[in-house]
């Protein structure tokens, strides 16, 4: 066993005797301790060789030793050894309870006032402001980020909240990738944490594993992740569900000039697990824009056609509008078959050959539970019945899981423990799941998982889709005309809120290249990167737009989605191949009529491809108000001209 910062080991060697184990030391007995130690913050090392570290690595844990105090320091490996431990351990403490109708599945329930991602608390960190958000206009408050100074952050996080905040608790050090390990597009991150939960989710959701320290070597780089509950012992707020927390005291702040992130007061998944939006999007787009590549909130399939013939995809949607949906797509043409890359985060890169190329930086799925079923999604489903963690999810009698869109596929009468611990069955009040409820299961185990998902390459993109919930008056697909108007229509990009965020109700919202709540830098600058990638010598993919969600007169949703998408995914196809399937119109290409595939469905055409001149014209005004209120001076000229173009071919509709 090590000792961090200079070890005196007769005073270790004395603590050993006094416990049998150090992991059971008390607060009291590490303050002790230290003042054993002549006042240095020194603690034992309870798993790894410290010894084995990078010398810049050991440097960053022994300083957040010194301001975290925990009581002792976990080096992780991502071994299943190490899991089966930590699990055990959780599920005897009540943090977890095992799923016994399933293979090593797991049920958590949280604190209910630590269920989401809090917006309002995250923040971006630059010296200038305006490196991180763009001039809005007067009087009008931002939503493409928030900014916090350097002195702010540092008395908000290193002297407010940090100092102490893991007494009594292991720090857990979690080396990871994102990306396969030692890829070329791949990066690395280590974590400290304070929470095991985060240990095992990320050991799903990221590549951890003691090959990084390889990658590293001495001082290679790596983004500094730093999370704490919030909840050192002696405990000061009651514990709510076997899950510490400090949700009035939540902060997030991201330090893309530093590459790292600091995270207290939550457990949740948005929140905790690093490598996720904190790294994958808002620093690793900053890194993107420094390097000329993209980090995107987007998913990747493949889609192959009845002559075997498979183009790749990009797709861009909001938190909960079907992005997991599509990735796992069941066709419901024969002969299609879609594979799945990724179902939420692409990172991309233009090759030697101008071919854009992508890969999931991710290893798993954390999805949406609600609304996931045999029907929406039967592969996401298969997927997550093994190895998987369900968090604040209904729980039934005979050990299995229930959420709100599974009515159909259990018994009515079945009794069932919901999120809250309350008995409910279908039927009752309320919900037996939180919206937010999630699946986090490996992405190894999909049954449609593509077999270039972990190449180090990636894979070339075709096509890239921009979509969300427009329940009025915008087309099931339509295309960009070229580059720059697709990145107009992707800062244009518009849905519903979700329970992904803590926004309550259904509100439209403007959700730029559904990034919003995901930048990293000013979204100016980031429009303004995405036109710059556009270079004669590369071959850029064609840009489209859809919409699964259009409502009529009635109410009811205009096109059956689902599998039947598949023939939206032809159209995009036979487009990227040069047919000429497309008419021209105020908004872009529309399919000529007749040309999408629609045997056996009864849908109608001017339901789903009408434009409403009314409808775009106070589209296109709104449209461009938003973007002066909130993007400004920053707004790319090209941008600015191409919503210009747009506006006057709508006037002449």
């Amino acid at each position: 066993m090590n000792e961090i910062i200079s070890p005196k080991m007769e005073t270790v060697n004395n603590m050993r005797n006094r416990h049998d184990s150090l992991a059971d030391l008390t607060s009291r007995d590490m303050e002790d301790f230290m003042e054993e130690m002549g006042g240095e913050i020194s603690v034992p090392v309870l798993n790894g060789d410290w010894d084995a570290l990078p010398a810049n690595v050991r440097k960053y844990i022994a300083e957040n030793v010194r301001l975290c105090r925990p009581k002792g320091v976990f080096i992780c490996d991502g071994s299943d050894e190490e899991a089966e431990e930590i699990t055990e351990k959780m599920v005897n403490r009540g943090l977890l309870t095992k799923l016994d109708k399933y293979e090593n599945c797991y049920l958590c329930r949280t604190d209910p006032a630590d269920v989401a991602r809090v917006e309002g608390r995250t923040f971006i960190v630059t010296k200038e402001k305006f490196e991180t958000v763009p001039h809005v206009q007067e009087g009008v408050k931002g939503i493409l980020g928030q900014w916090m100074s350097p002195e702010d952050a540092e008395r908000e996080m290193v002297q407010d909240r940090f100092p102490g905040c893991m007494k009594g608790r292991v720090m857990y050090v979690i080396p990871f990738s994102m990306g396969p390990v030692g890829g070329a597009l791949s990066k690395v991150g280590v974590q400290l944490t304070d929470f095991n939960y985060v240990v095992l989710s990320m050991r799903i959701m990221t590549r951890v594993s003691s090959k990084i320290w390889d990658v590293l070597g001495e001082n290679g780089e790596f983004v500094q992740c730093i999370h704490s509950i919030g909840a050192p012992r002696p405990l000061q707020r009651k514990v709510i569900n076997h899950w510490p927390c400090n949700p009035e005291r939540i902060m997030i702040t991201h330090f893309p000039d530093q590459r790292k992130i600091m995270s207290y007061g939550s457990g949740y998944g948005g929140n905790s697990l690093l490598g996720k939006k904190c790294f994958a999007l808002r620093i690793a787009s900053r890194i993107a824009k420094d390097e000329g590549w993209l980090a995107e909130h987007m998913l990747i399939l493949g889609v192959t056609n009845p002559q075997g013939e498979e183009k790749f995809i990009a797709a861009a949607f909001p938190s909960a509008c079907g992005k997991t949906n599509l990735a796992m797509l069941t066709p419901s043409l024969p002969g299609w078959k879609v594979r799945c890359l990724g179902d939420d985060i692409a990172w991309m890169r233009f090759d030697d050959e101008g071919r854009l190329r992508a890969i999931n930086p991710e290893a798993g799925f954390f999805g949406v539970a609600p609304g996931t079923n045999k029907k929406t999604n039967p592969v996401a489903m298969e997927t997550c019945m093994k190895n998987t963690i369900f968090t604040n999810v209904g729980m039934t009698a005979d050990g299995g899981v229930f959420w709100e869109g599974m009515e159909k596929e259990i018994e009515r009468e079945q009794k069932i423990t919901t999120w809250l611990g309350d008995q409910w069955k279908v039927g009752d009040k309320g919900k037996a799941a939180h919206p937010n409820s999630r699946f986090c299961c490996p992405a190894s185990q999909c049954p449609i998982i593509h077999d270039k998902w972990e190449d180090p390459a990636g894979v070339p993109i075709d096509a890239i889709v921009f979509g969300g919930r427009r329940p009025e008056g915008v087309p099931l697909v339509f295309e960009a005309f070229d580059w720059e108007h697709g990145v107009m229509l992707g800062a244009a990009l518009k849905s519903e809120a979700t329970a992904a965020a803590e926004f309550k109700g259904k509100q439209i919202m403007h959700d730029p290249m559904a990034m919003r709540p995901f930048m990293g830098y000013n979204f100016g600058d980031y429009l303004q990167h995405w036109s710059d990638l556009n270079k004669p010598e590369r071959q850029m993919p064609k840009i489209f737009h859809v919409n699964w969600f259009r409502l009529n007169d009635n109410g009811k949703f205009v096109w059956p989605g689902f599998g039947d998408n598949i023939r939206v995914l032809d159209w995009i196809c036979r487009r990227v191949n040069g047919e000429d399937i497309a008419v021209p119109s105020a908004i872009g290409q529309l399919p000529v009529e007749g040309s999408l595939n629609l045997k056996g469905l009864n849908v109608s055409w001017e339901e789903n491809f009408s434009l409403p001149k009314k409808y775009w014209v106070e589209d296109i005004e709104e449209t461009k108000s938003f973007l002066q209120a909130q993007v400004g001076c920053d707004l790319p000229l090209t941008i600015s001209d191409e919503v210009a173009k747009q506006e006057e071919r709508i006037r002449l509709m």
